[in-house]
């Protein structure tokens, strides 16, 4: 994938959707990937008409404009990102099990709890991405598509794994 910014970012959210699609119908990633709606990326952040009187969503941050090779290339590493993270989830939830204190994996939040999965299996398989970049990305989906309390709990625990396990790779 080339260095353009916002394709990493883009494939790392459509990842997220991928795998909470996974978690929690159990579908298969080929049904998944199949069926993955291009729409959101193609359109940009939703925004409420100004005028309307009912109480507007928090303002999204604009995603990169992408076009379509661009996209492609993103949707291609998304779903590279979510096959590793499948094939190797023992692993990472092993990880993530031994780093949450008093949370056992299926009470954490679904989103939560995938978008650990991926930073884990990034830090943990994709040594060109340096660590601190994986967890700021990762900070950055949980106040995306988490609740209100998510990145304070992702960040808390990608920061205590960073300081206990091997990770290859450059830290930043």
């Amino acid at each position: 994938m080339s260095s353009f910014p916002g394709k990493r970012r883009t494939a790392r959210e459509m990842a997220i959707q991928m795998l909470y699609q996974s978690d929690v119908g159990g579908s298969d990633l080929r049904q998944i990937f199949a069926s993955f709606d291009f729409t959101p990326y193609l359109t940009g952040p939703s925004k409420a008409p100004e005028d309307a009187e009912t109480e507007a969503a928090p303002e999204e941050k604009p995603r990169p404009v992408l076009q379509r090779p661009q996209l492609e290339e993103a949707f291609t590493y998304a779903c590279n990102l979510v096959r590793g993270a499948v094939e190797n989830t023992s692993a990472i939830d092993k990880l993530i099990t031994e780093q949450a204190d008093n949370w056992r994996l299926e009470r954490m939040p679904i989103v939560d709890r995938n978008v650990l999965r991926l930073a884990v299996y990034e830090m943990l398989y994709e040594q060109d991405i340096p660590k601190l970049v994986v967890v700021d990305e990762a900070i950055e989906l949980a106040k995306r598509f988490g609740s209100e309390n998510s990145s304070r709990f992702v960040n808390g625990l990608l920061d205590g794994l960073l300081k206990q396990a091997p990770f290859h790779g450059r830290a930043s």
